[in-house]
């Protein structure tokens, strides 16, 4: 059966590319012109990928993204927009995106960013074995409550936080290049700009390691990030 990929987006002729571009790699495809009505396609739909706006009337497409991941919908989401600052795509992936793509935009390469993601999605099982609970020295991580706790004190995290968090604590005590945790957090291989782990590492320190003797979030010099127990 073919990918089913709903395109939200409010300019009409950047859509009709997309879909006829879409249509002609053998995808369903299906359009909303603003916020709202995406959002109700969205969840209402049985869709395997979404192209999202930011820029969209209604309701702004990281508005449309943050009631998607909140209702627990794990559809993977293209962001694609106009601004190319860090913190635009910081505040896309914090809300749950899976990619990001500036205007103007090479169709080889979105269609390429598509079937890349499409792939990932697909080759994850649908029910992953894992335990409900990770633990490393005194943190702990419940995967179905997504709730987190350091020393009984819970630690509040944003979704790709927690992602980051659970990969870190998943292989802990191991060395993580950047480029490795690009490609398993965020889903996809990220060209370039590894500083967006920088960013990130730095926000889970300030939640998991401030005030605590043992910090447990480490710098691999030349390498990476990993979580280190105190006695490993």
């Amino acid at each position: 059966m073919n990918e089913r990929i709903l395109v939200i987006e409010d300019e009409d002729g950047i859509a009709r590319i997309l879909q006829l571009e879409l249509e002609h790699e053998g995808y369903f495809v299906g359009r909303a012109s603003e916020g709202r009505s995406g959002l109700e396609q969205a969840m209402n739909g049985e869709w395997d990928l979404l192209l999202l706006d930011v820029m969209l009337p209604g309701l702004n497409g990281i508005e449309v993204l943050r009631r998607i991941r909140q209702a627990g919908n794990s559809i993977p989401i293209i962001l694609i927009t106009a601004r190319d600052t860090i913190p635009d795509k910081v505040s896309g992936f914090e809300h749950g995106a899976n990619d990001y793509i500036t205007k103007p935009f090479a169709m080889e390469e979105l269609l390429a960013r598509v079937r890349n993601l499409l792939r990932i999605f697909q080759q994850q099982p649908k029910e992953p074995e894992s335990p409900d609970v990770l633990r490393a020295a005194d943190l702990s991580i419940e995967l179905r409550t997504r709730k987190v706790f350091r020393k009984d004190l819970p630690i509040e995290l944003t979704p790709r936080e927690f992602e980051l968090l659970v990969y870190l604590a998943e292989h802990r005590n191991e060395e993580k290049s950047r480029e490795d945790i690009l490609s398993e957090v965020w889903g996809y291989d990220f060209i370039g700009e590894t500083n967006l782990v920088d960013v990130y590492i730095r926000y889970l320190r300030q939640k998991v390691d401030k005030g605590y003797r043992h910090k447990l979030i480490h710098t691999v010099r030349g390498v990476g990030y990993m979580l280190k127990e105190p006695d490993a």
